[in-house]
């Protein structure tokens, strides 16, 4: 059984998801293998707070290159978007971004 860490990876932290945190939305690089109801639990858990809805999807890795022939490939991984209720507090870790 995962720990909640071994869900959540990292915050991600772009325009338009510093633009969602109005709406009280917070993206997250979650661990390939986990599903929503997992990752609903996870935030849950680590933050204190009440998740109504998760929306998920799969990153495909790009390919990129370094100079003229060595070509590789980003790695894929996947992105959550955590929608909390209007009555549950803010995530702190993403306060002082905005």
């Amino acid at each position: 059984m995962k720990s909640a860490y071994d869900v959540i990876i990292r915050p991600i932290i772009t325009e338009q998801s510093m633009e969602d945190l109005d709406i009280k939305k917070y993206a997250f690089e979650v661990a390939k293998d986990a599903n929503k109801v997992e990752i609903a639990q996870a935030v849950e858990k680590v933050f204190g707070v009440k998740v109504i809805k998760v929306t998920t999807e799969n990153v495909r890795g790009k390919s990129k290159r370094q100079g003229a022939y060595p070509q590789g490939k980003t790695a894929s991984w996947k992105k959550a978007v955590v929608k909390l209720s209007a009555d549950s507090k803010n995530i702190e870790l993403f306060e002082g971004m905005v």
